[in-house]
């Protein structure tokens, strides 16, 4: 057996915490089908594919930018997961932007992600 197929099934809290910090290519297989990302005050995502493309829109504007996530706390129970943190960006050295953000995810019997509620404050410009 080859080691790419021993892949290690993720925890819900490493999907989380992938997932909140742009690391989508590790999350994709844990989405379900039908789940629902809202970006609350911002947008709504429907659907597995919906979420997917979003996500590859983030994962080309993270590779513009550098980018320090702090996490501050992770709290797990049963079959939901909430994250919060910080993102800094900053290109040449510059900050483009700061945001506090929360992420709620809910998870299925199958340990598949089924609804992801966002919130994101973006701190004024200096």
């Amino acid at each position: 057996m080859e080691y790419s197929e021993l892949r290690k099934t993720m925890t819900k809290k490493e999907i989380a915490l992938a997932f909140s910090n742009g690391e989508f290519d590790k999350t994709v297989e844990y989405i379900a089908d039908e789940a629902v990302w809202e970006v609350v005050e911002e947008n709504t995502f429907v659907g597995k594919d919906a979420i997917i493309e979003n996500c590859n829109q983030v994962a080309a504007y993270f590779k513009s930018v550098t980018i320090d996530f702090k996490t501050l706390n992770i709290i797990a129970q049963d079959h939901k997961v909430v994250i919060n943190g910080t993102a800094e960006f900053s290109r040449n050295g510059q900050r483009v932007s700061f945001v506090s953000a929360c992420d709620l995810y809910e998870f299925n019997e199958n340990g598949q992600i089924q609804r992801i509620t966002s919130y994101c404050i973006q701190a004024p410009q200096a």
